[in-house]
C-alpha cells in the first residue's frame, strides 16, 4: 500500500492543510494517508494557551473525515514523551506497515531545511519525501537544486508537487483572526463548528444564541462523515416542508439540524447524557439502543443549544412518533424519512403525498416503517403503533 504521512501543529487545521491532503491523495495515489498533530514542536514552542492535544486530535479528525475516506487522525506523536521527531514516528509506522511504501508530505520551507532535520539520512532511508509548492515558476528553481542536494547526500527519493489552489493563511494569524471573531472561511465547517462548541481560540459563542450558519456547523461538528449528507437533505427538506404546511422555516431549520446531533454516540455515552439530564427510558428504549438518539438528541438541543420546547419535541418524537403530533413534529419526521439522500425503499409516493396532505402522509410514513421493521425483526415501540392508530382513527 502507499501510504501518506503528513505532520504539524494543526493549531489549527485549516483549509490549506485539508485541499493540500487531499490533492497529494489524489496525485500520489495514496491508499492511505495519516494526519499526525505534533505532541511537541522540536522547531518551536506552543502556546501556553494552545489547545490540549485532545481538542487538536479531535480537529484533525474531523478534517481526515473532509479529506476522504483514505484520511485518518493518528495520535502516535500526542502522547510520547519528550519532543516529537520525524524519525522517531516513522520507525514506529515503519514496523507497522512493513513492505508499505511510505511518503512524508511537507511544505516548501520544511523540505527546504530537511537536511538541518534530526536524522535526516535514516529518514530519506525510510520514505519518499513529498514536498507541496506554491507553483513552478515560485519553486521549481529552488526545488531542483535541493532535491539534487538530498538525493546526493541522503539517496533520498523526493516527488515535488504543485498545488493547484493555494489557501493563504497561516495558522498564526487564523488563530488571531478568530480571536477577532473572522477566519471561519478559512475552515472547515465541521471544524469551525467544533472550535465554537469548545470555545477554542478565543471564540466566545454563545452556543444558545447561535444563528442557523453556526448552529449547522456546531451540528456538523457532532456528526460522522457518512452522516452529514442526510443532515443537510433534512434540514432543505423540512424547510420546503414548513414554507408549504405554514410553519416556521426557521425553527425546522434547527430541529433538522439537530436531530441526529447524538446519533454517534455509544450506548454508555447516551446513558451518561440521560443520567445528567433525568430522562427516564421505557422498557422498549431500554432494549433498543437506536431509539436513544431521539431522547439524548433532544436534551442536548434544549440544554446546549437553547432550542424552544416545540423545536425539543420535534427531536424528541422523529423516531417513533407519537398520537396527536404537532405539525413541526410531522415536518421533521417525514423531512427524515424522505430526505433526497434516502434509498432504502421506493418513497416515491410518500414524497407526493407529503406535500399534498401531511396527515396522509405521517399516516403512510408510520405504516412503511411499522411494516419494516417487523420485516427485520426489530422491535417496534408502541408509540409508533399508537401514532399510526391514532391517524387511522382521525382520517376515518
Amino acid at each position: 500500500m502507499k501510504i501518506g504521512i503528513y505532520g504539524g501543529t494543526f493549531n489549527p487545521i485549516h483549509m490549506g492543510h485539508i485541499s493540500a491532503a487531499r490533492f497529494a491523495v489524489d496525485y500520489l495515489g495514496l491508499d492511505q494517508l495519516c494526519l499526525i498533530p505534533t505532541g511537541i514542536p522540536p522547531h518551536k514552542q506552543l502556546a501556553s494557551d494552545a489547545p490540549s492535544p485532545e481538542h487538536r486530535l479531535a480537529m484533525a479528525q474531523l478534517a481526515a473525515e473532509a479529506i476522504g475516506p483514505q484520511a485518518r487522525a493518528s495520535a502516535v506523536e500526542l502522547y510520547r514523551q519528550g519532543r516529537s521527531y520525524t524519525i522517531d514516528t516513522l520507525r514506529e509506522l515503519k514496523k507497522e506497515h512493513q513492505g508499505d511504501r511510505l511518503y512524508l508530505l511537507m511544505g516548501a520551507d520544511m523540505f527546504l531545511a530537511f537536511q538541518n532535520w534530526r536524522s535526516p539520512g535514516e529518514i530519506a532511508g525510510l520514505c519518499t519525501l513529498c514536498a507541496f509548492g506554491r507553483s513552478e515558476a515560485d519553486t521549481e528553481e529552488l526545488f531542483a537544486v535541493q532535491r539534487d542536494y538530498l538525493h546526493r547526500t541522503f539517496g533520498a527519493e523526493v516527488v515535488t508537487l504543485v498545488l493547484p489552489h493555494i489557501t493563504d493563511i497561516s495558522s498564526t494569524r487564523l488563530r488571531g483572526s478568530l480571536e477577532r471573531g473572522g477566519g471561519r472561511e478559512y475552515l472547515d465547517p465541521a471544524v469551525y463548528g467544533y472550535i465554537l462548541r469548545k470555545g477554542l481560540y478565543g471564540v466566545r459563542s454563545d452556543l444558545k444564541r447561535l444563528g442557523l450558519e453556526d448552529l449547522r456547523c456546531a451540528a456538523l461538528s457532532m456528526l460522522s462523515r457518512r452522516r452529514v449528507p442526510h443532515v443537510l437533505g433534512t434540514e432543505e427538506t423540512a424547510a420546503s416542508l414548513a414554507r408549504r404546511w405554514g410553519s416556521d422555516e426557521t425553527s425546522a431549520r434547527r430541529a433538522a439540524l439537530l436531530h441526529d446531533c447524538t446519533k454517534k454516540f455509544d450506548r454508555e455515552q447516551h446513558l451518561a447524557v440521560c443520567r445528567l439530564y433525568d430522562i427516564e427510558l421505557d422498557q422498549e428504549e431500554r432494549q433498543e439502543e437506536k431509539l436513544l438518539h431521539a431522547l439524548t438528541g433532544a436534551a442536548v438541543a434544549r440544554y446546549e443549544f437553547g432550542l424552544t420546547p416545540e423545536e425539543v419535541s420535534a427531536i424528541r418524537w422523529h423516531t417513533t412518533g407519537r398520537a396527536g403530533m404537532t405539525t413541526l413534529e410531522k415536518i421533521i419526521y417525514l423531512a427524515d424519512y424522505i430526505e433526497p439522500n434516502r434509498d432504502f425503499c421506493d418513497l416515491t409516493e410518500l414524497r407526493k403525498l407529503a406535500f399534498e396532505d401531511l396527515d396522509r402522509a405521517m399516516l403512510l410514513g408510520l405504516t412503511m416503517a411499522v411494516r419494516d421493521l417487523k420485516k427485520r425483526g426489530v422491535a417496534v415501540h408502541s408509540n409508533s403503533v399508537c401514532a399510526r392508530d391514532y391517524l387511522k382513527g382521525k382520517l376515518t
